[in-house]
């Protein structure tokens, strides 16, 4: 008990200098984008009018092809490439493309900038994560970072949407992209005004392919890391139903005012927050994967009981569109977010974790942007299904299904994750001669186990 009470708190982690620059570049930053999110809404009307939804889908669709494209990559080389440098590069480039999107007049300019403004965002986010565990090299300062980190994006969920229409009440919607540039430059202000950690650069043996694919390569190879892929399913499941059918819900089905979408969202927001709040405790006692499991498996629960809720209080077809708009439906669906906003922050905060244990510092880059590009693979695939079941089978159908994904998301990571997880691992090395420095003590031999270059494959008992 006398360690637990010796942790850091979430306060005290930002008495590291480096680190509270870095998650006040982060902070700023994020108030920035979710500016950018409520200007370009309002500038596809502008431009499109009753078409702007065709023109966020594409635009939308372009981002996730820029995350899953570039960021493996760009994870590839950015060890070879001075961190802070690269870091303010990708935040002016993002500044730039924020500073001309109230120019554009035209779709497909919104579509090549957003590309342009997106794979900087795939550059700059995995090396940026990639940089906290070398600031915060303790394991209990990084649990609390990962923390911060969740409660940043919630608070630019709940915060972000309220000081836009706030400054709508005083500006023109275009006024809210010089906020974004705002918050860019001020993130690369931040970063410069640091010394960030660099860590060596690997030699790799092969080419562009060999760079490019190395993160996904060690990802695919690390049982740990194949169960956080399958969560990640699950959590991509559980957050489209939530980002795309909250509104259809509250104003389509339910038919409650616009206000009501906010409070949907801000239950699971708070939901997130709260458990971003407690997980650290729960983290220094227990391994990751008791933690993640249970709550990725709560995910898939609870949208299932939320479509049996749909189909019971439907007044005829059973499809959910003809849900009956009463208080009970609308208490269960805010008690239903709240419960998804508490098991997708159990899910997601700790993953951060488990990327650090898995690779080395060299590679930490590499394997960010892996977890960057296979993540946003899994949202791809889940906001058309979640927009495409809700408006064609309705949202019993699209709950159901979407909740069946997150339980298999569930069951596939505790068959892909072994229980037994030791960092130190004993394995062979058949292939080094007997004189090699790795096995001076001997063929067989324990040590923090990692997919490397010494290490191509996991040892066969632990797969």
């Amino acid at each position: 008990m006398t360690e637990l009470k010796d942790r850091p708190s979430l306060v005290t982690v930002l008495g590291n200098r480096t680190y509270r620059h870095l998650f006040a570049a982060q902070v700023i930053a994020l108030v920035g984008t979710g500016l950018m999110t409520v200007a370009l809404g309002l500038l596809a009307f502008q431009i499109a009018g009753n078409e702007a939804g065709a023109v966020l889908g594409t635009a939308f669709a372009i981002k996730m092809i820029a995350y899953v494209g570039v960021a493996p990559i760009v994870g590839g080389f950015a060890n070879r490439l001075p961190r802070r440098a690269f870091l303010v590069a990708m935040d002016l480039t993002r500044a730039a493309v924020a500073l001309a999107l109230p120019f554009v007049n035209q779709a497909w300019q919104i579509y090549v900038l957003i590309f342009v403004l997106q794979s900087a965002s795939a550059a700059f986010t995995p090396t940026f994560q990639a940089t906290i565990p070398d600031v915060l090299p303790e394991e209990s300062e990084y649990t609390r970072a990962l923390s911060l980190s969740r409660l940043a994006y919630d608070l630019e969920n709940l915060l972000s949407p309220m000081l836009a229409a706030a400054l709508l009440m005083l500006i023109s919607f275009n006024w809210l992209f010089v906020g974004t540039v705002f918050g860019f430059f001020a993130s690369a202000a931040l970063v410069l005004s640091v010394q960030i950690p660099q860590p060596a650069s690997i030699k790799s043996k092969g080419g562009i392919y060999e760079s490019t694919t190395r993160g996904i390569r060690i990802y695919l190879k690390t049982p740990r890391l194949r169960g956080l892929l399958a969560l990640n399913l699950s959590v991509a499941a559980a957050g489209a139903m939530v980002i795309v059918n909250t509104v259809v819900l509250v104003r389509s089905i339910l038919g409650r005012p616009e206000s009501d979408v906010a409070i949907a969202l801000a239950c699971f927001g708070a939901g997130s927050m709260s458990a971003a709040l407690i997980l650290p405790r729960f983290l220094d006692r227990w391994h990751d994967r008791i933690v993640m499991l249970p709550a990725a498996a709560m995910l898939g629960i609870t949208l299932l009981c939320f479509a049996g809720l749909a189909v019971a209080t439907s007044t005829g077809s059973g499809t959910g569109s003809d849900l009956v708009a009463n208080g009970d439906i609308w208490s269960a669906l805010l008690i239903t977010w709240t419960l998804l906003g508490i098991a997708y922050s159990t899910v997601m905060t700790p993953s951060g974790r488990l990327l650090r244990r898995s690779t080395q510092a060299s590679d930490r880059p590499a394997i960010f942007a892996a977890q960057f590009a296979l993540s946003h693979a899994c949202w791809l695939l889940t906001y058309p299904v979640a927009g495409w079941l809700g408006s064609v089978a309705g949202m019993p159908v699209a709950l159901s299904v979407l909740g069946l994904l997150a339980v298999v998301g569930a069951v596939s990571a505790f068959l892909l994750w072994p229980a037994a997880d030791p960092e130190i691992v004993p394995h062979e090395h058949p292939n080094l001669s007997p004189g090699d420095p790795h096995i001076t003590a001997g063929e067989t031999h324990a040590h923090t186990f990692v997919i490397d270059e010494l290490h191509q494959h996991w040892p066969r008992a632990d797969r």
